[in-house]
């Protein structure tokens, strides 16, 4: 069974540059750039308006953007190599809390990742390190793991904060346990550069796609791949999980945004918006029965998408 999702907002040229991240809270979503400037939006209200902008806050912009599960804690990586905390007052107004450095040089820190509460951050490095840092504990450094030393291109951490999983250039998909500092897992790859890894709600599964324009499903507890979910025909730069799990959301170089069900293991949904890159696609928090996405990219707009329901 097929689902609808209709185009209910777009916010068009919400940067100057391509929009490489998007993260949520309940109530607001940020977007980051190839400009050095961080954009927040309120979902809470119907037209999406623009809440808040930081300016100046990467000089050479913006890669990744990521929040805590709780919306209280943010954190950016810019190209320049530098992480920045940032955490939300009572009035939803986001300040800078604190920077993380390491080694202060571009590629040292890459791809991150905030835990549930948003006390521990995971990074990838340019050759292939996975480091956690405690930001509850004067944003020091608690682990650092070694793999076969191919740029980490992207990161994510399980919702219990357990495990950090890891996607390579050279197609390597690695799971760590936190709670022993060791890995547990390398994953049969994609062969291809992995750009995209995302934990399911409940951290039993864990997704990972790329240049193989394949959705990899592994079995966290076993270490065992256990689908390929097809039907994308461009490289794929974002996944997110629905918040029960049910459904995945993947977006890709050609414009196009996919949704999936899990259990079946069939696309139920494509969207294009775009014949641009999406770089990000996020599940919004649930409001009401229907689900909502955005995407972004390339094009330098936001748009939003909600199921459609009767009928």
């Amino acid at each position: 069974m097929s689902k609808q999702y209709l185009t209910t907002h777009t916010i068009d040229d919400a940067h100057v540059t391509d929009i490489f991240s998007l993260a949520v809270t309940p109530t607001q979503i940020l977007s980051a750039s190839g400009s050095s400037s961080i954009k927040i939006y309120s979902t809470a209200s119907p037209e999406i308006s623009l809440a808040q902008t930081l300016t100046g806050v990467h000089k050479l912009g913006c890669h990744h953007i990521v929040t805590s599960r709780n919306g209280k804690k943010a954190a950016s990586a810019g190209f320049g190599g530098e992480v920045k905390i940032w955490a939300v007052s009572e009035a939803g107004e986001w300040a800078e809390e604190g920077k993380v450095v390491d080694c202060n040089k571009a590629g040292e820190i890459w791809a991150i990742a905030l835990s549930e509460d948003g006390q521990f951050l995971a990074s990838t490095t340019y050759d292939g390190r996975i480091n956690v840092w405690d930001l509850a504990d004067g944003r020091k450094k608690i682990r650092e793991y070694e793999t076969k030393g191919s740029f980490g291109l992207c990161i994510d951490m399980s919702r219990d904060g357990r495990f950090t999983a890891s996607g390579h250039e050279n197609g390597g998909v690695y799971v760590f346990n936190n709670e022993t500092g060791r890995m547990l897992y390398s994953l049969p790859g994609l062969v291809k550069p992995v750009r995209t890894v995302a934990f399911s709600p409940a951290g039993t599964r864990l997704a990972a796609a790329g240049d193989a324009r394949v959705i990899g499903l592994y079995d966290v507890k076993q270490g065992e791949q256990v689908a390929n979910l097809t039907g994308h025909s461009a490289w794929i730069f974002s996944v997110d999980w629905s918040d029960t799990g049910e459904y995945l959301l993947s977006g890709s170089f050609d414009g196009k945004v996919k949704v999936w069900s899990v259990d079946r293991g069939v696309c139920v949904a494509t969207h294009s918006e775009t014949e641009k890159t999406l770089w990000s696609v996020k599940w919004l928090p649930k409001t009401g029965k229907s689900e909502a996405f955005a995407t972004a990219g390339a094009n330098r707009s936001i748009s939003f998408y909600r199921e459609a329901t009767g009928g």
